[in-house]
């Protein structure tokens, strides 16, 4: 898949339903000069626990995605970035990494592993 297909594709806020999924992504407000960009606000719910929200903190097209958990979270000092690359030869690379802090003692590790299989799992269906 080319990189601004894949860009196009992850920066839509409802596609992360499939990549956080059993999460379901809502967008609650578009970007300050373009709809996925800066300022644009998602709420992820889980089948368990409270909804929390994500704004998109930088956004450069076909190259990045940096978002943090603005409301609602147990976690703290969140940092989500995503970053495109074309592949040589075709294809793109994605560079996906998100860092935390549990607000409370052992939910970070948790959380951790329920990201990381669940995120795999997500962006493999893309694949």
């Amino acid at each position: 898949m080319p990189v601004a297909e894949l860009y196009a594709l992850l920066s839509e806020h409802e596609n992360l339903s499939k990549v956080f999924a059993p999460a379901v992504v809502t967008r609650l407000r578009d970007g300050d000069t373009v709809r996925n960009g800066v300022g644009s606000v998602r709420r992820l719910k889980m089948p368990v626990g409270a909804p929390f929200e994500e704004t998109v903190t930088q956004a450069v097209e076909n190259e990045l995605i940096e978002y943090r958990i603005t409301s609602g979270s147990p976690l703290k000092n969140h940092l989500g970035t995503m970053r495109f690359s074309a592949r040589p030869g075709g294809g793109s690379h994605l560079d996906y990494t998100i860092v935390f802090e549990g607000r409370v003692p052992f939910i970070g590790g948790l959380v951790r592993l329920l990201l990381d299989r669940g995120i795999r799992r997500g962006l493999g269906a893309f694949a």
